[in-house]
């Protein structure tokens, strides 16, 4: 017997995307999870643009992760040119990262995911019954706004950051003043890991790859080599490595390492770094007796839980650190050269790579989304987990595949553009 099901419009994630299964006497036939949304040739756009506006053009690629993508590009630029940035601006770059981390996590945790666990369709509805867990994840998310509009200018897509520094620095009361409101959201913070700690999510494991910015002496996310169980590389030997292709039903790019799925995100992170957690992540993870490294997709969540508490602790460590000073921009002079920077955006590593000539004009770009190099994973993963359930109604079936999806916290705008355009000037 053959049957066909069709998801056309996947609900709670950010973007939209279509998931096409075929079974025929409990055999899996065909699984393709297809990104809906339109091309948007953004490497096309960067083509012959003075390499200083990249930042500003890529950050519009994702609302939710501007600021990733804006520092993959401030770090790729300067790194073509050759620009060294002061201990400062890297202190400010990654309190402007952990502020979207901080308000992406809480968004994803209590508006996505949760209600799946709690048998709703949305979070409105979850606001009889739930209300605390609502106004958890709203004082969250507007604490990571704050750090996002304080450091980077406003909300969203940033401003204030720039190739080789800032345009302008907080003041040193506005940073201590930051401070005590993160140390007011830990409480927020822990109660969220712990909540997510307690939700009973499927058995179900599968060996895989993970992936992620690897730092010697920090929990990864600006800086470092790439690593996972298999290897360790540096950033600017990935295309030995990752190979990206098209298929047939998609407008994203698929990405495979060595011609095989791998993993990026939260659980990625933690299977690899979560030696260096603070302590209260690390107690958190105690306190629930989960020991890493782990092979449940449906963990992420839990990991990005306790990466908020983590987040939290490491802003707080910033702000005691930070003595402020206010300062100009590093001098930028312009040169031919390459810079490829990979960084952790909420979803996973996201690299930017551009190739600039000597008047500072990018000549080529490649970006590649943490999304896209999910989409091969999050397939093998559905045909994998689909067994055990296809005994159930469909619309428990379909339920479950949209939790591991969701488990994923996928961007499929994303996702969405071509690599290669040819460009022909007459």
């Amino acid at each position: 017997m053959a049957k066909t099901i069709n998801l056309n419009h996947l609900t709670k994630v950010e973007g939209h995307a279509n998931l096409t299964i075929s079974i025929k006497d409990s055999t899996i036939e065909k699984c393709e999870l297809d990104s809906a949304e339109g091309s948007r040739y953004f490497e096309a756009l960067l083509k012959d643009r003075n390499c200083l506006e990249a930042p500003e053009i890529t950050s519009r690629i994702c609302g939710i992760c501007s600021c990733a993508h804006f520092m993959a590009s401030v770090q790729a630029v300067e790194r073509a040119l050759g620009v060294k940035v002061t201990e400062q601006t890297k202190m400010l770059r990654e309190l402007l990262m952990t502020g979207e981390r901080i308000r992406s996590h809480s968004t994803h945790l209590y508006f996505l995911a949760l209600p799946d666990y709690l048998g709703f369709d949305n979070a409105l509805e979850m606001t009889k019954k739930h209300r605390k867990d609502i106004e958890i994840s709203l004082r969250l998310n507007k604490l990571g706004n704050g750090m996002v509009e304080l450091i980077g200018g406003r909300v969203m897509h940033p401003v204030s950051a720039q190739v080789g520094g800032f345009l302008k620095i907080p003041t040193q009361e506005e940073i201590d003043n930051l401070r005590r409101l993160l140390q007011d959201a830990q409480a927020d913070a822990l109660e969220t890991a712990r909540r997510f700690a307690k939700l009973k999510v499927p058995k179900f494991e599968k060996d895989t790859e993970y992936f992620s910015v690897y730092d010697d002496t920090a929990y990864g996310m600006l800086h470092g080599s790439m690593a996972s169980q298999e290897n360790k590389f540096k950033q600017d030997e990935y295309q030995k490595y990752l190979s990206e292709y098209h298929v047939y039903y998609a407008t994203a790019k698929f990405v495979s390492k060595k011609d095989k799925p791998y993993m990026v995100g939260a659980l990625s992170r933690m299977n690899n770094s979560y030696k260096f957690l603070s302590k209260n992540a690390k107690k958190v993870i105690s306190e629930a007796k989960v020991k890493f490294p782990l092979n449940n997709p449906f963990m992420i969540n839990f990991c990005q839980a306790v990466e908020l508490v983590h987040y939290v602790d490491r802003a707080i460590e910033i702000c005691r650190k930070l003595k402020v000073k206010q300062e100009d921009p590093v001098p930028v002079e312009f040169r031919k050269g390459r810079g490829i920077s990979a960084v952790e955006a909420p979803r996973g590593v996201l690299w930017h790579d551009y190739e600039v000539n000597a008047k500072g004009e990018i000549i080529k770009a490649n970006i590649i989304t943490p999304t896209c190099q999910n989409l091969h994973n999050m397939e093998e993963d559905i045909k994998a987990y689909l067994p055990a359930l296809l005994k159930l109604p469909e619309n428990k079936l379909v339920l479950e595949v949209e939790k591991l999806i969701r488990a994923y916290d996928p961007c499929f705008s994303c996702s969405t553009h071509f690599l290669k355009v040819k460009w022909e000037k007459k």
